[in-house]
């Protein structure tokens, strides 16, 4: 059985420089979104023009996929369709073996992660290696990411330092940034140059061209295309846009949500195979139709995968992304997971201050929070309600009902302020783990406005 978000979340605060440094970071990554964002006067108007485009492709995904499908074959590019994890990995490797491949090289992609791709290919014999410098850095961990476009944030410069030592024959202590970078990258170039086969992501995929948007800093996914004449990306469904002039309107927020900056470094579209090449594309569902159908959950299939949520959520930020069971982390994380198994991933839902900040930030006003709330409703449905918050919250119900006792216990309320330490702070308070408990005032607000309204 999976740890507990709250046990998770506990380990996590136990190394205090590290939780504070995460938190620290993250917020700074919120704020640059905050200031680059005040810098267009219709970032509000964009925010709008995404849900709405999302929602019109999202109830038209049968004919933006098939026009997409038509387009992208005209291209010259070969379309497949995968209905689950296992369809797609199998497809990949099919493509793979097909074509004599050893070497395969990717960039970040959530989709693969989601269908457990890198494992599936491994234990088939391929070398599968991680273009994305964060990505990489975690491959030779073997650790899965804890955020979605800043995977490794929670690994500090000098545990890097120490991994290029024994990875790539680095100098021991140094750990400037600068130089693990070109370490990286004089390590992956022959990376690149041994691949048979590489694969990407992609961020958007255009029904009206056929073409697919990958959007990086680092130019990974050109480098590790740019060489090898095979070339697979997969995309879940629901990337799909009507045309470049919807692309535009997810551009101009998709980066300024994420990191703050005007546009990533590289935009890339693939469209065509290169001369004497293969193109093929795979278009996955696992799971997505059925959360096309849920009303209550359905845009959840807006995110842009942009992080935004999880920069600026206090619960996330301070208890890092491998406190959450699901591999996606935050706000969206939450959703998803309770989308996909909810009583496998029914603990993360407590991990919500419900302040709605992810919700403000989306780029295309996913109901985040109110989601969550909406599934906070529904764990007794599912049999893992909390018996103690049960309890809690029916005895706040008695009390909020019936006048005389909330007076009551109003009057002798006070008297708590004196009880020795040990009743106050014990197993079972568990606020008083991290918070001194407030001092109850000798009168209360009820009394007061008596008073003044006597007076009058």
């Amino acid at each position: 059985m999976s740890t507990k978000h709250s046990e998770a979340a506990e380990r996590f605060q136990k190394n205090k420089s590290l939780a504070a440094w995460h938190d620290e970071t993250l917020w700074m990554v919120r704020a640059k979104r905050d200031k680059i964002s005040r810098q267009l006067p219709e970032w509000e108007e964009l925010r709008q023009m995404a849900h709405d485009i999302k929602m019109y492709s999202n109830s038209h995904l049968d004919e933006l996929l098939t026009e997409f499908e038509r387009n992208a074959t005209a291209n010259g590019a070969v379309v497949h369709w995968a209905k689950d994890a296992e369809e797609y990995c199998q497809m990949v490797h099919q493509i793979l073996n097909d074509h004599g491949v050893h070497h395969f090289i990717k960039s970040k992609s959530m989709l693969a992660e989601e269908c457990g791709l890198n494992e599936y290919l491994e234990e088939k014999g391929i070398e599968v290696v991680e273009s994305d410098l964060g990505e990489r850095i975690l491959q030779l961990m073997h650790k899965k990411p804890s955020h979605i476009v800043l995977p490794a944030i929670h690994i500090k410069k000098e545990e890097i330092g120490e991994l290029f030592v024994r990875e790539m024959g680095t100098e021991p202590g140094n750990n400037d940034q600068t130089y693990l970078t070109h370490a990286a990258r004089k390590n992956l170039r022959h990376k690149f140059i041994e691949a048979e086969a590489a694969m990407t992501g992609a961020n958007f995929a255009v029904a009206s061209t056929g073409e697919c948007v990958v959007c990086t800093n680092e130019g990974n996914a050109d480098m590790g295309t740019s060489q090898p004449k095979l070339q697979i990306t997969a995309f879940g469904l629901e990337k799909i846009v009507p045309d470049r002039e919807a692309l535009g309107v997810f551009t101009r927020l998709l980066a300024r949500s994420g990191t703050g900056q005007p546009i990533t470094t590289y935009t890339s579209h693939y469209r065509k195979p290169r001369p004497g090449g293969e193109l093929h594309i795979i278009i996955v569902d696992n799971g997505r139709s059925e959360i096309l159908a849920d009303r209550d959950h359905v845009q959840t299939l807006n995110c842009l995968r942009c992080g935004a949520c999880m920069n600026t959520c206090p619960v996330y930020r301070r208890s890092g992304g491998y406190s959450y069971t699901y591999f996606i982390p935050g706000p969206i994380g939450i959703n998803l997971g309770m989308l996909k198994a909810p009583q496998v991933y029914y603990d993360n839902v407590s991990a919500c201050s419900l302040c709605h900040s992810c919700q403000n930030v989306c780029p295309a006003k996913v109901d985040l929070a109110d989601q969550i709330y909406n599934w906070r409703q529904r764990l007794q449905q599912y049999g893992v309600a909390s018996r103690s918050k049960k309890f809690m919250s029916d005895g706040m119900k008695q009390l909020m009902e019936h006048p005389a006792l909330f007076n009551a216990a109003l009057g002798v309320a006070p008297l708590a302020n004196h009880l020795p330490r040990f009743m106050m702070y014990n197993g079972l308070n568990d606020w008083g783990k991290e918070h001194d408990m407030p001092r109850f005032a000798q009168e209360s607000f009820n009394e007061m406005w008596k008073k003044n309204k006597i007076q009058k």
